[in-house]
């Protein structure tokens, strides 16, 4: 075999051939990009050829420049097709971590396609025509919905921690309690990354009791500040005790050095509290409470873009606005367009928080959920009878390490097939959808949660099991 290697056409000669004028123009690449390509495909085979294992036509006939041609096709598709994909998320949890957390809202969507793609007025004072700061276009939001003096928006929520520390504790102490010396998801410990700031930890009680006394006893005058961190991913139940934010912020007034800054994490705008779902504290709320700064996710509860949120004192949000760091953290104009589109529905008020999809999903009924559900189950039937299909009392979750112990009440659709076993039945789900449908397992049954999908994806979802039924 390694004989035919001398019988390879040139490239020269493959670049003249009407195939390479085709695929050219099939995929809209230049001369040069599709040459690259050939040539990657001419040296994989040759490989192959001289080590024996080459399976196709051997070089030498027209069959074989076919097949090079047909390589050629499949590296291109394989070169330039998106590795990040649109999925369904059928698993019934909402802020799926894996699954890029919050969906936004059709008002935030539109206002990202129109900034992104048109020049704007991102660093740019229309009125005044003059250079302006980015920082505005969200800040007049936050102040408004949070009650804030000033605001500020970092790339995530981690980064604004780090930011807080280091502008404002950098070598000075911050107090913490022992039981919210959490880590989060990627191994991000608060313990390491107040040893990256530069601030120095100082732990306070015990990781299920901390009391008021162990923080005065701590406060000294090299403290900067008491820190509470809101464990959003996780809850210690029991024989438990924690200071409350109101005796923490009486503790600082009493020192003139010492500020509270709360870190939020999930950061709910809306008070899920008041529909039995969770207690997580309203952001609003806490800084009414004399708490100096805050910081929280915007892609969590908020239902936004990825994005830290900063909120709080005016004196501490420009120092901060004015470290080194705030433009290695800053945001682009999509994650700004993205965030004002979602805050401007939170303005609107209650009818348009609703268009927020992490905020209808979280409030949806488990009536509705029925409805859905067997409105699903009867169209499925009525397209396909190659699936058992049960509707199952059963519950989402909130996941992204928010309301850890909130369960949410809902109906999934179980289906069984005889010929496909559960795990095979979801790879297809996975592997053979367009779009792909990521779905539970449980008892060797397919669980669909509709909580989590929209509506208009529902149709998708049928599809699928249909193409599948057919094999």
């Amino acid at each position: 075999m390694k004989d035919y290697v001398r019988y390879i056409p040139p490239i020269h000669e493959l670049q003249k051939n009407e195939n390479f004028s085709q695929l050219a123009h099939m995929y809209g690449l230049d001369f040069n990009g599709l040459n690259q390509i050939v040539k990657k495909v001419v040296d994989q085979v040759r490989g192959q050829l001289l080590q024996n294992c080459w399976e196709g036509e051997l070089p030498g006939s027209d069959k074989f420049i076919k097949s090079i041609f047909e390589l050629t096709e499949k590296e291109i598709e394989k070169t330039f097709v998106y590795t990040l994909n649109k999925v369904i998320n059928a698993t019934g949890t909402i802020l799926h971590t894996n699954l890029g957390r919050a969906r936004l809202s059709k008002t935030a969507m539109s206002h990202v396609i129109e900034t992104a793609q048109s020049y704007s007025n991102l660093e740019y004072v229309l009125e005044a025509g003059e250079r302006g700061s980015r920082h505005d276009h969200v800040e007049a939001l936050v102040k408004r919905l949070t009650g804030a003096e000033s605001a500020m928006v970092v790339n995530n929520n981690a980064a604004a921690v780090f930011l807080i520390l280091r502008a404002l504790a950098s070598e000075k102490e911050v107090i913490v309690s022992r039981g919210q010396l959490v880590e989060i998801g990627g191994s991000f410990r608060i313990s390491s990354i107040m040893e990256e700031s530069g601030a120095k930890l100082v732990e306070v009680g015990t990781t299920n009791k901390t009391h008021g006394y162990d923080y005065k006893g701590a406060i000294g005058p090299e403290t900067a500040m008491l820190m509470k961190v809101h464990t959003s991913n996780f809850k210690v139940i029991g024989f438990t005790k924690s200071v409350d934010t109101e005796e923490l912020v009486d503790m600082a007034r009493e020192q003139e050095h010492v500020i509270v800054y709360e870190d939020l994490g999930s950061g709910a705008l809306y008070d899920y509290g008041q529909h039995g779902i969770g207690d997580e504290p309203v952001v609003r709320e806490v800084l009414k409470l004399g708490v100096d700064i805050v910081s929280f996710s915007g892609d969590k509860l908020l239902g936004g873009p990825q994005a830290g949120i900063i909120a709080g004192r005016k004196y501490l949000i420009d120092k901060l606005k004015k470290h080194q760091l705030a433009r290695v953290l800053r945001v682009d104009k999509m994650t700004l367009a993205a965030l004002e589109g979602t805050l401007l529905d939170y303005v609107r008020g209650e009818k348009a928080i609703q268009n927020i999809p992490v905020v209808r999903d979280l409030l949806a009924t488990k009536s509705e959920i029925k409805e859905r559900t067997f409105h699903f189950m009867e169209e499925l039937s009525r397209r396909t009878t190659a699936f058992t299909l049960t509707a199952k009392e059963s519950f989402s979750q909130v996941g992204g390490g928010t309301m850890p112990e909130v369960q949410l009440p809902t109906y999934v659709v179980a289906v069984k097939s005889e010929g496909i076993s559960a795990e095979i039945l979801a790879r297809k789900l996975r592997t053979e959808s367009e779009p792909p449908v990521i779905v539970r397992i449980q008892k060797d049954e397919i669980l669909i949660d509709l909580r989590s999908v929209a509506r208009e994806e529902e149709e998708d979802v049928i599809n699928t099991f249909v193409s599948i039924s057919k094999g």
